[in-house]
């Protein structure tokens, strides 16, 4: 039977269940034969599904479909409209050392504060650099892309939150929190309904 859980990854906990730290079960108990998604790094946060649909496993991680994900981060300094608009056309950014050159991305700097939780630990205040919030909505996931992305414009990324994957998002998770969500619900955020009669 597939299961599917949804969890906001704490920062500071890794992307697996076993090793030394932290890992995702010391955030529930999940069965034994489900396994995360894709990855978020040890000083990210945010969304990551766990399931053990190996279809669904390759249809968000195989790079021929490009899903939507979006970031939110949180960057040092305020970012120039120029800076923007470099983010949504592609920068260049080193991946397993070589030159790279990242896709079409939606860059938005945004007005608001996103309505997260507190990370724990806080961020390192600076009394004399502002920072400003960018949301940045991806067709692909390189190692440690939105970080790279930002420092290759000039503004450094000082926390970093995967919003959401298409449809599905953390919207009113705590950090930490894990919910357990029915297939047809996961699919149809996902928008990978028309899928569901033919994947087995």
């Amino acid at each position: 039977m597939a299961r599917y859980f949804i969890i906001y990854k704490p920062f500071g906990v890794l992307s697996q269940f076993s090793g030394e730290g932290q890992t995702l079960a010391s955030l529930f108990s999940f069965p034994k034969d489900v396994y995360p998604v894709g990855r978020l790094d040890k000083d990210s946060e945010g969304l990551l599904l766990i399931t053990n649909d190996k279809f669904l496993n390759n249809q968000l991680l195989n790079p021929r479909f490009g899903h939507q994900r979006t970031y939110l981060t949180q960057v040092e300094g305020i970012p120039t409209d120029e800076a923007i608009k470099n983010l949504a056309k592609g920068v260049q950014i080193k991946v397993d050392g070589k030159p790279y050159q990242t896709k079409f991305a939606i860059a938005k700097l945004r007005k608001d504060h996103p309505n997260l939780p507190d990370r724990n630990p806080p961020i390192r205040y600076r009394k004399n650099v502002p920072d400003s919030w960018v949301e940045l909505t991806l067709i692909e996931g390189k190692n440690r892309q939105v970080r790279k992305m930002t420092a290759a414009v000039g503004f450094p990324t000082l926390r970093l939150v995967r919003w959401s994957i298409e449809k599905l998002t953390i919207e009113g998770f705590q950090s930490g929190e894990v919910r357990e969500l029915d297939e047809k619900m996961i699919y149809h955020q996902l928008g990978l309904t028309g899928f569901r009669k033919t994947r087995r």
